[in-house]
């Protein structure tokens, strides 16, 4: 069931290229505003350096510190974390430190995460029916389940805020300060704190699957209530846990296969010319490979709950037809 299902949202992911190219661009798109405005803060600082030459054949790191040390706003991001396989670690470091964003990213990811919301609804109708919905029934859907989503992601960003407010803090700064207080041992305080992390990173994928599979439910029976299809969502979960597991396991181990080829293939910082658009092929590849990790945990969950149910290609909700241009008789 569970390997069937995984190979099933695969098929669906491939089928429908056009949503993974659209989800390729709203995710360009969204970046594109910020990476200009760094861009033309650094051309601005190194038209009047000396060291515009070295820092564009490699990396100037003198230089690259005189314009930390300066940077206000976005201009903050530009750091060594940025270079290679260290922008994925820095990233999940943030996030499981509670590090603070800079305003523009956080104004860059509430339209992105808005967006997501939006197209959520087109793209789970798309993986649930197994078929062409056409650009009609797939914005159709996705305007239908938009408020639908908005309801459930108050509730989302509830339950994350919950984890990032007190369960964080109740287990970084209490149980494990208590725990580690008189520890002499070094890598034994680093095994606490990876547990740490592991228990973290356990709720905040069951916080996920949760509400994935409420939009799933959602949008394949046509739920109205979104504290209904959550209860929906948490009721399969917990009659199914062997499945939903499995299925999030391969699906880990997808997105960690992605990663480790990335880390491999990324050489950090690049030089000037074919080298510098080799790069960022490769690294815009990376990005993609990424975001069909993410519609492949979708496509299959779709998959999952639809054959644990008999529901294969069901999805309550009629496709919504284009309608007909009015016919303008002349006499």
């Amino acid at each position: 069931m569970v390997g069937n299902a995984w190979r099933d949202g695969l098929r669906r992911v491939a089928a429908a290229p056009a949503v993974v190219v659209g989800i390729y661009f709203i995710t360009l798109s969204a970046a594109l505003p910020l990476a200009l405005s760094l861009r033309d803060a650094l051309q601005g600082n190194l038209e009047s350096s000396l060291a515009a030459g070295e820092a564009a054949d490699g990396v100037n790191y003198d230089w690259w510190q005189e314009f930390s040390s300066q940077a206000t706003g976005i201009d903050t991001t530009f750091t060594p974390t940025i270079i290679g396989f260290a922008t994925t670690l820095d990233s999940v470091s943030g996030l499981l430190d509670r590090r603070a964003l800079s305003t523009p990213i956080v104004w860059a990811l509430a339209i992105y995460l808005a967006a997501w919301v939006f197209i959520t609804g087109g793209i789970l109708d798309r993986y649930a029916r197994g078929r062409r919905i056409g650009a009609y029934g797939f914005f159709a859907a996705s305007v239908i389940f938009f408020f639908r989503f908005l309801r459930l992601g108050v509730a989302a960003s509830i339950a994350y805020w919950f984890l990032f407010a007190y369960v964080h803090e109740w287990l970084f700064a209490r149980w494990y300060g208590n725990v580690t207080r008189d520890i002499p041992i070094e890598r034994t305080v680093f095994y606490w704190r990876v547990l740490m992390y592991a228990i973290f990173i356990a709720l905040l994928a069951a916080v996920t699957v949760a509400f994935d599979y409420a939009k799933v439910r959602a949008v394949v029976e046509d739920r109205r209530s979104m504290a209904g299809a959550l209860i929906a969502a948490l009721r399969f979960i917990v009659r199914n846990p062997s499945r939903v597991m499995g299925l999030y396991a391969i699906n880990v181990v997808l997105f960690l296969a992605v990663v480790a080829v990335w880390a491999l293939i990324n050489q950090g910082a690049g030089g000037a010319g074919v080298w510098m658009w080799t790069g960022v092929a490769v690294s815009q590849g990376y990005i993609l490979l990424r975001l069909m990790v993410k519609l492949q945990v979708l496509a299959s969950e779709t998959a999952l709950f639809q054959r644990s149910l008999a529901h294969w290609g069901y999805s309550a909700a009629p496709i919504a037809a284009k309608p007909e241009p009015p016919i303008v008789e002349i006499a």
